[in-house]
């Protein structure tokens, strides 16, 4: 038989349509050619199946090859259709058995002396090869990632070799086992907030952040911390569920630097601030995810806020309402999901030491900055995205004899402990968290009583707040109650409320 069918699967966002690779040998000059809107990746697999068809010591037909990757108007890109264009080569030149062939869909790129290197979006590929009733095959490298799929049996080999091995029945390949959900991090997969010295009021946002999955803005002097609370905040949201974990793995199989240790913990993204539009959100000819969908179900950590280009930050203002982005190009449309929780960090001033005092004479001498200087550095972050944000916490530098005193705060299991029962309130309630409830939500879950309604008015007259942040605020008192154990919304929850809100405009 000259004609072979072959299974395989494109990218598209995280969706992975089916393709079948059809290969046909015919009588004419020896030639191949690769048509089915095949990008240069692609058409250039002609010289990679060659010398790993021929290196793994099979017959290279001397024939005309015509390879078609259907359907046609889909696009294909990267390697991934090498190894299902070599199997189809062999299954028509019947050096390979093409009976099994239907029962499996192929991933995989080729090296020139036939081995099997990993590829971008295995596991959606895994997953959506779950639903046509096949068996999956891919490369070792990418075994742990399609480990996570447990709807489909899941083999893997390191060469050409193998896989055709596996197919004519001499050597039988073991399918992989599923990766075991165990709803648990590892205590050491995180980084310890017990490690931070002092910023009593910073550690308190922190848990208030990671409870209601609230945005956070960390401004201060140079050196005060801001990074290191950052970089605690991961450790201190519940472990990801099932669902959500494949939803993070699936993201993360698309870029160049996978998790690849079993069970996807909380992913933790900090872009340096030269950053384009397009690294944040993602784009490409074909669309690739950006850094805001590398944070999902984690933490974007935009250090030095105002340095990022103006530009730049407004492109969050979207995705952080609604939690996902859409890419438009030519030929295609896809959606990225961009749950993320955004933390961001920035001095006070130019210098950085705008309101410090001096450790010398307790003057504050130290910033030079004049206060039209502070202004125009404050203003370079938009009120727009300034109002998403929902929690702006000075962190100062530390008092004499707190840098060395004794670890004395409490640890992220400890925090996390508490955290996680305002999750489970949150969402036995109203099943979300805090941060994503409506305008209407509001009004059913937060009832405000008269003197809470009056002070929240007074707030938006004096300190010239937004409908906006009065909700936020409201949403960030709702999470100040349920980790009180608090059903309804008082006074003090709200007063604690106002008072991370150290950056608005009119202050």
């Amino acid at each position: 038989m000259s004609l072979a069918t072959v299974f395989s699967r494109a990218r598209l966002g995280l969706e992975a349509p089916s393709v079948a690779v059809e290969v046909h040998l015919s009588n004419g000059l020896p030639s191949l050619s690769i048509v089915g809107m095949a990008e240069t990746a692609v058409k250039e697999s002609r010289d990679r199946v060659r010398s790993a068809i021929i290196n793994s010591r099979f017959e290279f037909p001397a024939r005309r090859i015509t390879v078609n990757l259907a359907p046609a108007d889909l696009p294909k890109s990267g390697g991934q259709f090498d190894l299902p264009i070599a199997l189809g080569i062999l299954a028509a030149s019947q050096q390979l058995s093409a009976e099994t062939l239907n029962t499996y869909e192929f991933m995989g790129e080729l090296g020139l002396n036939g081995e099997i290197r990993a590829v971008a979006g295995c596991l959606p590929a895994a997953l959506a090869c779950g639903h046509s009733q096949r068996h999956f095959f891919c490369p070792s490298h990418n075994a742990p990632q399609a480990a996570l799929a447990d709807t489909v049996e899941v083999f893997c080999a390191n060469t050409l070799l193998e896989v055709c091995a596996h197919l004519n029945g001499h050597s039988v390949l073991q399918p992989l086992q599923p990766t075991h959900f165990d709803e648990q991090p590892s205590a050491n997969d995180h980084l310890d907030l017990s490690d931070v010295r002092g910023q009593t009021q910073a550690k308190r946002a922190l848990e208030i952040a990671a409870a209601g999955q609230h945005h956070l803005l960390l401004f201060g002097p140079p050196g005060t911390g801001k990074s290191m609370l950052a970089s605690r905040l991961p450790g201190l949201m519940p472990a990801l569920t099932k669902s959500n974990a494949i939803e993070v793995a699936c993201v993360q199989s698309l870029s160049q630097h996978p998790q690849t240790n079993g069970y996807p913990i909380r992913p933790f993204a900090a872009p340096h601030h030269t950053a384009s539009a397009a690294a944040l959100v993602g784009g490409g000819s074909s669309p690739k995810p950006g850094e805001i969908s590398l944070a999902h179900r984690g933490v974007l950590f935009l250090d030095e806020l105002p340095e990022f280009q103006r530009r730049v930050l407004e492109v969050l203002r979207e995705p952080m309402e609604c939690g996902s982005i859409r890419i438009s190009r030519a030929t295609a449309q896809v959606e990225f999901p961009a749950q993320f929780q955004l933390v961001a960090a920035m001095n006070p001033c130019p210098c950085g030491f705008h309101g410090e005092h001096n450790p010398d004479n307790n003057q504050r001498q130290r910033c030079r900055c004049s206060a039209d200087q502070v202004q125009r550095y404050r203003h370079r972050i938009s009120g727009p995205l300034l109002d998403r944000i929902d929690l702006h916490v000075p962190v100062l530098a530390l008092k004499q004899g707190e840098l060395y005193s004794p670890r004395s705060g409490e640890n992220s299991n400890t925090v996390r402990t508490r955290v996680e029962l305002a999750h489970q309130r949150q969402h036995n309630r109203q099943g979300c968290a805090n941060s994503g409830l409506s305008s209407a939500d509001l009004d059913r879950i937060c009832p405000l009583t008269k003197t809470q309604q009056q002070l929240l008015e007074n707030a938006m007259l004096r300190m010239g707040f937004s409908t906006r942040v009065l909700h936020r605020i409201v949403k960030v008192a709702r999470t100040i109650a349920d980790l009180a154990n608090s059903d309804e919304l008082c006074n003090e929850h709200i007063m604690e409320a106002f008072s991370y809100r150290g950056l608005d405009r009119s202050s």
